[in-house]
């Protein structure tokens, strides 16, 4: 595709009289005669906007023929003895007519940065709802943040003395006797077997036995396959759709930039309906055979309990057969009172018998508790 070129001429600004946007024709301010030095302002050259989709100067490109003599100069040197600004060409400086020598600064050209992408538009909020927006989002801030530092707060712990008011315990002693029983279960998980019965408690086989009144129930379900169908679904690609100009500039080091303009391909996004044929499944139920079977478990037959106020847990006396077993149930408080005015109450539950019997009524504590009141830890004093 055919290239188009021009050049485009840049402005600069003189530091010295504060006069702005002087062509870079000009090697000397036209207001105050000072000429061009290599410093920050005046040494960089402002090439104009660009289009934000082509890269397109937005200024006139250079026609005048002296205007492009100076463009095609090369790049402008800085006299090493009065710092002003010379074109290309000319070995001598035209301000202090000092020859150019090694230690002379040159421009030197670049390319120039390519325009960014339009900015997207940025959704304005509803007329009349700025002050309601405004409020709902900091609420949402509010709850948010408030939330966050209300948690750190509720975590700090803080340490109390406290007291031992008073010890509970309760024990159980639970009698249990293998005992027959009739059951349902699947046809194919059942595994006849036969029952042993239970000595000092231990050692039973449960078994399974007369398999009996098998019916037909669900299951479950299944998910199975009943046919295809056609399903489409809506995607996008890039496609070629035309061409469109595209430009690119490169700063001559002597305030003028070189633009080069193109036409290339152009894509867009297209709609498109993707279809396959798809499977389609439909969910079935799934039937086996239920039956009752004999077999034996641990059910409970007797009960005993005691419970006291002291530091001496007992277990309640019961006495059982060679065939039926005991199971035992244990549990422990420790009663604390705490904070200055005394009117805080924490329950310890001691995990067992040992936890337990260190604590005694009238006992001193230290506690750990957060702000929110959950206590952490407690030790003796």
């Amino acid at each position: 595709m055919a290239k188009r070129t021009r050049i485009i001429e840049g402005t600069w600004n003189c530091t010295s009289c504060d006069t702005k946007g002087i062509l870079a024709r000009h090697k000397v301010c036209p207001s105050c005669g000072n000429p061009r030095e290599l410093t920050g302002r005046e040494s960089e050259f402002d090439f104009g906007d660009v289009d934000a989709k082509t890269g397109k100067s937005r200024r006139e490109g250079v026609t005048d023929a002296q205007a492009l003599e100076l463009a095609g100069a090369g790049e402008d040197w800085f006299c090493a003895y009065c710092g002003a600004a010379n074109r290309g060409d000319m070995p001598r400086c035209k301000q202090c007519s000092a020859e150019r020598t090694d230690d002379a600064k040159a421009a030197t050209g670049s390319d120039l940065p390519s325009p960014e992408l339009p900015p997207q538009p940025v959704a304005q909020p509803k007329k009349g709802m700025g002050r309601k927006g405004l409020i709902a989002l900091g609420l949402l801030f509010s709850c948010c943040f408030g939330s966050t530092v209300f948690g750190i707060w509720g975590s700090r712990t803080h340490e109390y003395e406290g007291q031992v008011t008073g010890t509970e315990w309760k024990r159980a002693v639970v009698q249990e006797r293998f005992t027959a029983v009739a059951k349902t279960g699947w046809r194919d998980e059942l595994r006849t077997t036969s029952p042993h019965m239970p000595v000092n408690g231990a050692g039973e086989v449960a078994g399974v036995s007369n398999v009996r009144d098998c019916v037909s129930r669900q299951r479950g379900t299944r998910r199975v396959a009943d046919g295809t169908e056609r399903v489409c679904r809506t995607k996008s690609r890039r496609v070629a759709c035309g061409t469109e100009e595209k430009c690119r500039r490169r700063d001559k080091g002597n305030g003028f930039a070189e633009e080069v303009c193109e036409d290339v391909t152009k894509y867009c996004s297209e709609s498109y309906e993707d279809c396959q044929n798809e499977t389609r499944y439909r969910s079935e139920p799934v039937y086996a055979q239920q039956c009752t079977y004999d077999t034996y478990e641990w059910k409970q037959v007797g009960r005993r309990e005691s419970s006291g106020a002291d530091d001496t847990p007992r277990w309640p006396e019961l006495s059982v057969s060679g065939v039926d077993r005991l199971r035992r149930e244990e549990h422990y408080a420790v009663n604390i009172r705490y904070e200055d005015d005394g009117q805080k109450q924490h329950v310890l539950e001691p995990k067992g018998e040992q936890d337990f019997l260190p604590w005694r009524k009238g006992q001193g504590v230290r506690l750990t508790v957060t702000n929110l009141g959950k206590v952490e830890q407690v030790v003796p004093r």
